[in-house]
């Protein structure tokens, strides 16, 4: 007898609920690092969330509430021409009000240095805890390892 057994419809549905939330969450996140709207980004972390970025296993920012975390991400966007997110898979582990989960996604970002457009590309692996606050859900905290990237210049249009 698994656990799923033991929940009413009701529950279950709450669950399956949560969870496309908690989807939907992580893209629209990524969705408005592609339109640059990082004090929109801001808004789906609590008040007091952080985020730490990692590259190479290396903590390189590391970022607390919505207002810093607004502020960076748009000086960092507004450097690039474009952004692009393709999000995989996530699991989540619910527990009430908060979960946790990992989500792996692949960037692409177009940029000008030194005369030449190039493009990065990036796999990233986000290590959320997440917070269901007044019936919605927010990212808590947010550690961003970057795995891998390869930057080479963009072949003309």
């Amino acid at each position: 007898m698994n656990a799923q057994s033991n929940k009413t419809i009701e529950q279950r549905i709450a669950e399956l609920e949560d969870r496309i939330a908690l989807k939907n969450l992580v893209d629209t996140f990524s969705n408005l690092s592609d339109t640059k709207e990082a004090e929109l980004q801001a808004q789906l972390f609590t008040e007091d969330a952080t985020v730490k970025t990692l590259i190479d296993g290396q903590v390189v920012v590391e970022l607390e509430g919505r207002k810093q975390i607004a502020e960076v991400f748009g000086n960092f966007l507004a450097t690039q021409e474009t952004i692009y997110h393709i999000n995989g898979q996530q699991t989540v582990t619910l527990n009430g009000d908060s979960a946790a989960g990992i989500s792996y996604c692949q960037v692409a970002m177009i940029a000008t240095v030194d005369d030449k457009r190039m493009i990065t590309q990036q796999g990233v692996r986000y290590n959320d805890e997440y917070q269901k606050i007044n019936g919605r859900w927010y990212i808590k905290n947010r550690i961003s390892n970057f795995m891998w990237r390869e930057t080479r210049e963009l072949s003309s249009k």
